[in-house]
């Protein structure tokens, strides 16, 4: 299940607030609508303005041999909750909302790279380098980040106009660079990856003749690295995101045109528009399952679109309730719902009927991105609050895991088969999953 979030309505975000590993999530400055059309909207977890570093000469900056990080103050100590199996005290912040999606694998995105780390020992495996942003940006480039997309067994980014770099996790001896069209030399950001193609949209290009800029969508299949499709668009749109859960790949995207935002169905095979469907003013974030599409309600609530793009159920705050929901995650028959005021709900995926209810011992951050594994729902909670087991079938509240942290950024999670790797502001601990 994929999801992706930005803002419409000038709500702040995680830009400022560093909170580290490998969620979904930060929601920077909210754009308006031309903001869509160069890129301001962020995806998922995407991020400030990084890219793979180059030196002045072109060749790759030297990758520096993987070693422990030494910590910087006091080692935080677990007082509640399972057992840590091993935990990495990084030398700096983690700053995740850069990643489009949880990997499953322990990574730890900071100023000074991609570590990835090994999930049985949280050793180090390989630090993927970046440059800094200010070596990038252009001016008032400063809310417009590119986003970083972890596949099953490389790390992809833009770093320069008309290129496209891969790093592989474990092996450097299988990056590759890949020269991409003539019509993607403008700006361009990576949207996501699905089933061996990775996709993203560019801006920027000028129109031949005209003053005008052209902007496109684009998909790449990773395996051959060839280009499978290019499609220009004088319209303001933007890829949200694969769907993963659909039978046939289809990339979902947002536009907005006469006044009003649209969701937009493409076939990921060509690019083709397969429909459209009316969008709402605070479509902060959309979220994939199997064929289904979830959105925002415009009332606070959650609404489902059919894979034909024709509405379903909504679910919304009954009269006298105040909350605000935030992505959810599919899980089977259940879409378990987390709400701002600090309440999970599972939902029947068919019906939106509520059938459970559960309430966290803290209010959740707009950041938090929570995650569904071995049938638990682990929510990450804001600053020192922790995060928190949700057992889905029943919607009994499990363990609820912090540490003595300063806790100054939003926790974060990702999971495999056998951990979770859950953590915040400089240290991620992996978890045992039983």
């Amino acid at each position: 299940m994929k999801e992706t979030s930005w803002q419409w309505d000038g709500e702040t975000g995680g830009g400022e607030a560093p909170a580290d590993v490998i969620a979904g999530g930060g929601e920077p400055r909210g754009p308006g609508r031309r903001g869509l059309l160069i890129g301001a909207g962020v995806l998922a977890a995407g991020g400030a303005s990084w890219a793979f570093g180059r030196s002045g000469g072109g060749g790759l900056l030297p990758v520096p041999s993987p070693t422990r990080a030494q910590p910087t103050g006091p080692k935080p100590t677990t007082l509640s909750g399972p057992t840590p199996l091993w935990t990495y005290r990084g030398p700096e912040e983690m700053t995740p909302e850069r990643l489009t999606a949880a990997p499953g694998r322990p990574v730890y995105l900071s100023p000074s790279g991609l570590q990835v780390l090994r999930p049985s020992s949280g050793d180090p495996a390989r630090l993927v380098v970046f440059e800094p942003p200010s070596a990038r940006q252009q001016p008032g480039d400063r809310d417009l980040p590119d986003t970083v997309v972890v596949g099953p067994d490389h790390l992809f980014a833009t770093t320069y106009p008309g290129h496209l770099e891969a790093r592989h996790l474990t092996d450097p001896a299988a990056d590759w660079s890949l020269p991409l069209p003539e019509e993607l030399e403008g700006r361009v950001r990576l949207a996501g990856y699905d089933r061996g193609v990775l996709y993203g949209y560019s801006w920027g290009h000028p129109r031949p003749g005209t003053g005008s800029l052209l902007s496109h969508l684009f998909a790449v299949q990773v395996a051959d690295r060839s280009v499978l499709w290019v499609l220009p668009t004088d319209r303001e749109e933007q890829p949200i995101v694969p769907t993963t859960g659909f039978r046939n790949p289809v990339l979902v995207c947002v536009r907005f045109r006469e006044g009003h935002y649209e969701v937009v169905a493409r076939d990921a095979a060509n690019g083709n528009e397969l429909w459209t469907a009316p969008g709402s003013e605070d479509l902060r974030w959309c979220v994939t399952g199997a064929e289904r599409i979830y959105l925002p309600d415009g009332t606070g609530g959650v609404r489902m679109l059919r894979p034909t793009g024709e509405p379903g159920w909504t679910y919304s705050p009954a009269k006298g309730e105040s909350w605000r929901a935030l992505p959810p995650v599919e899980n089977g028959p259940r879409l378990l719902i987390p709400r701002d005021q600090g309440t999970v709900t599972g939902n029947d995926t068919w019906s939106g009927a509520e059938v459970w209810s559960c309430r966290l011992p803290y209010p959740l951050d707009r950041r938090s991105r929570p995650v569904v594994a071995d049938d638990t729902l682990f929510v990450p909670g804001p600053g020192a609050s922790g995060v928190s087991a949700i057992h889905t079938t029943a919607g009994e509240l499990g363990w609820t895991f912090k540490d003595s942290g300063p806790g100054k950024g939003v926790w974060t999670v990702a999971a495999d088969k056998d951990r979770l790797y859950a953590g915040h502001d400089d240290v991620l601990h992996a978890l045992p999953l039983r």
